[in-house]
């Protein structure tokens, strides 16, 4: 068989025009020169906030800074226990940490990989303050069981959505289910800057005004500081393409869709492949097209050799993490998260893979279990 060069991921101009559009936009951003903050930012989180259905937007440096300033917003501190996901990227954990809080790990639900609201009740506390659903891979989560959960126990519901903008569960978008929601734009993501950036997304007035100051060194007005803050804005040349890219997120995000689409069709009954389940009432916008097999290694390694690039997410669940070893879990303590990290595998899916590219991918899976059954 004849190799086709298949990236995981590539930058393409999708829809076309996109790219002459960003650059424009940028150049526009550069001779306004206004670089932090400013109208740039200003119209970004207006219109962010309104794709979202949420009151107030407030733009950060990053995704992992968002996470963090939601919780501080949230009054989230020391002692407070937090549950999240045990097969989240770890910079949710990290930053429940970096508030002070105790991350409380919960197993996924092994057809969504979502965390549930079952789930995660049973590990509430006395000292549970808040939940984080993490909109994993791109799928909505089941989000009505969690605002019940968190209403009953009183607790934040946080949304961490980084992976999963455009994404919606009962015809409405998340990122504005939480009390607080948090999600990232980094370039590969749905709605992708061209480096690091994300959001803090809020219809609470005071939530909003707290993380507007936190962002910046804790002021409103310059060199006048009402709280301890820091520093991370959302740059302004970022804002300025994410204004470009949030006008056809919903067209990017259909064309992950239409692909995904071929993937389940043609990948059906293949071997001993689990593909991806989406949940009633949810919507999955594919940021991950992620498939399991017990025979990962094998065919990451023979799709390797046939030039197609893949990934994992994640190889190492959260409590199995040398940094968390001071949490007290171990190996058997989250079957589930486990069984993930040893089985999933991360095809390529982007907006603008070729048909060409996606038929290499497909057939050369074919092919393996063909051989290896």
């Amino acid at each position: 068989m004849s190799t086709t060069q298949v990236p995981y991921f590539a930058f393409r101009d999708y829809p076309a025009g996109i790219a002459q559009q960003v650059e424009e936009a940028l150049l526009g951003a550069l001779l306004s020169q206004q670089y932090i903050l400013g109208e740039a930012v200003e119209q970004f989180e207006s219109e962010f906030a309104r794709y979202v259905q949420a009151g107030m937007t407030i733009g950060v440096g990053n995704g992992y800074d968002a996470l963090v300033v939601a919780l501080k917003a949230a009054g989230i501190g020391a002692g407070d226990e937090v549950i999240v996901p045990a097969n989240t990227f770890i910079a949710t954990v990290n930053a429940v940490v970096q508030v002070g809080a105790i991350p409380v790990l919960a197993e996924p639900d092994r057809h969504t990989c979502n965390l549930t609201a079952a789930e995660a009740a049973a590990h509430v506390t006395s000292r549970t303050r808040a939940v984080i659903p993490v909109h994993l891979y791109g799928q909505a989560c089941e989000m009505d069981g969690l605002m019940a959960l968190a209403q009953q126990h009183q607790l934040v519901l946080i949304e961490d959505f980084a992976q999963a903008q455009g994404a919606s569960y009962k015809g409405r978008p998340v990122g504005g289910f939480g009390r607080v929601s948090a999600t990232s734009f980094y370039p590969t993501k749905n709605l992708g800057a061209l480096g690091d950036g994300g959001a803090v997304v809020t219809s609470d007035p005071e939530l909003a005004a707290y993380a507007h100051m936190y962002r910046n060194y804790g002021q409103q007005q310059k060199y006048h500081n009402q709280i301890i803050g820091i520093n991370s804005r959302l740059d302004a040349l970022q804002a300025a393409v994410l204004c470009i890219k949030l006008q056809h997120l919903d067209a990017m995000n259909s064309e992950r869709q239409r692909l995904a689409q071929v993937y389940l069709t043609a990948l059906q009954g293949i071997g001993d492949l689990v593909l991806p389940v989406t949940a009633t009432g949810c919507t999955h916008v594919y940021h991950i097209f992620n498939i399991r097999s017990r025979q990962r290694k094998a065919l990451q390694l023979y799709l390797s050799a046939q030039g197609i690039q893949t990934a994992i997410h994640y190889p190492v669940p959260v409590h199995l993490q040398e940094a968390y070893t001071w949490l007290g879990y171990g190996t058997g303590n989250f079957p589930v998260a486990e069984e993930l990290a040893e089985t999933s595998l991360s095809l390529p899916l982007f907006p603008g893979m070729a048909e060409a590219e996606q038929g290499a991918v497909i057939a050369n899976i074919q092919t393996f279990f063909e051989r290896h059954g």
